[in-house]
């Protein structure tokens, strides 16, 4: 099959999304599948091998951001265009990249969402007209939802299927300003009829996002996420023991919640000896909140037992995990699947999640951990505690959990059961 996936680089951020889709194209490319990956906005930040290396960056978030501003630059000359979407460019603009917060960009995101009605339409002339020059492809597969706004055309011009991964796009819409939140919801609706099959990484998500934008019951498929297994290997036993957290260092993902729960273990005999590990993504606009921890920290004087790890590569995130004893991340929002907690389990490190989103479907399918009350420092504490007792029990969730995962959520399974998939849009389209 020949296969285009359309992702959108974060610049100098680590982006989950990114991870995904570029562990997915090197698993199909394995199985001997034609795939293109096309990267958006910026280069990609990743932590394995590029599989976007030598593809122009499409939607150029220089372009893309004064095309929205101004009505004269929508009609510059082809150079300044060009001149402002070259790799080097980017490559300086990445540097500078923040997280992109839905309240600062509503009127853009709408823009967005209407395709080549939008103001970007340009940009995606540009890349329809280069994909013609590249082998005709079977489908296309787009990031995230908020891409759905290029699919009638992208259907249209290239006569082939589109299909639509999910996850968490509902947070950043949700956060649009209210100016212009109903309208966004409403289009995205509009534009998802455009899409031939979407594929959440759950039940939960799928039900959720099926419900919010009034999707076909046939164009849904739950296709979990999968990561490259190779290099993961069980834990080492801990002593003292290690608690640990991975992911974007931030309110959102409950490093607070956590921080907060591991300053009441340390009060209780199960967690004096207890040591704290965070890594995970930290960009400018993180550094403030994460200072905030630490001062929490150094006020409770745990600060000596506290060790942050921000933005480690591939090897060092595997070697993060491999020091855990217990790993939580609890998250507040609806998170749609939870990539770090594969990513745990794949280390045979048990997992204390909270009892809402995703969580309670991941660890029922995996049995590699407990659940607690969401929002709650003391509820996670105890569950944290219960395994922190128990070590047998840990030991016993953290190799059950790493057992399902090899079998069921590495990225080779995961790539099998997506082509089944885009083979199930192909047909579709063409009946």
């Amino acid at each position: 099959m020949n296969i285009v996936q359309i992702t959108p680089g974060a610049g100098g951020m680590y982006c989950g999304g990114c991870f995904r889709d570029n562990a997915l194209v090197a698993a199909l490319r394995k199985q001997g599948h034609e795939t293109l990956m096309v990267p958006l906005y910026l280069p990609l930040t990743l932590d394995e091998a590029d599989q976007s290396a030598g593809t122009p960056t499409f939607f150029g978030g220089i372009n893309v951001y004064l095309e929205q501003k101004s009505a004269l630059f929508r009609k510059a000359p082809k150079w300044l265009h060009s001149l402002l979407a070259s790799p080097a460019l980017l490559k300086w603009a990445s540097k500078y990249s923040a997280r992109t917060r839905a309240a600062d960009v509503g009127d853009l995101m709408l823009s967005m969402l209407r395709g080549e009605e939008g103001n970007q339409a340009r940009e995606l002339s540009d890349l329809i007209a280069w994909l013609k020059t590249q082998p005709k492809p079977d489908i296309i597969c787009l990031s995230n939802a908020l891409l759905v706004g290029m699919a009638r055309k992208l259907k249209a011009e290239l006569n082939c299927a589109v299909t639509c991964l999910l996850g968490g796009e509902d947070a950043f819409l949700d956060g649009l300003p209210p100016s212009v939140r109903e309208t966004a919801w409403k289009t995205l609706s509009d534009r998802c009829r455009d899409v031939d099959l979407f594929l959440p990484p759950t039940r939960y998500f799928g039900d959720l996002m099926s419900r919010r934008l009034a999707l076909r019951p046939n164009q849904v498929r739950v296709v979990p996420n999968g990561i490259n297994l190779a290099g993961y290997q069980p834990a080492e036993s801990q002593s003292p023991p290690v608690l640990g957290y991975f992911a974007r260092m931030c309110r959102e993902k409950g490093l607070d919640t956590l921080v907060d729960a591991y300053l009441l273990l340390k009060k209780r005999d199960a967690g004096k000896n207890l040591r704290l590990h965070v890594g995970g993504g930290c960009g400018p606009t993180d550094e403030p909140f994460v200072e905030a921890q630490r001062r929490k920290l150094r006020e409770a004087g745990a600060m000596d037992d506290a060790q942050f790890f921000p933005n480690v590569d591939h090897a060092g995130k595997i070697a993060f995990l491999r020091s855990l004893t217990v790993f939580s991340t609890p998250a507040l929002y609806g998170e749609a699947f939870g990539l770090y907690v594969i990513e745990a389990l794949a280390a045979g490190v048990p997992i204390v999640q909270p009892r809402h989103a995703a969580f309670p479907e991941l660890i029922e399918a995996t049995g590699g951990g407990v659940l607690c009350e969401p929002g709650d420092p003391k509820a996670l504490a105890d569950g944290i505690e219960g395994l922190l007792r128990d070590p047998k029990r840990a030991r016993e969730l953290g190799a059950a959990g790493r057992d399902v995962v090899a079998r069921e959520f590495s990225i080779e399974t995961v790539a099998t059961k997506t082509l089944s998939a885009f083979e199930q849009a192909v047909r579709g389209k063409l009946s």
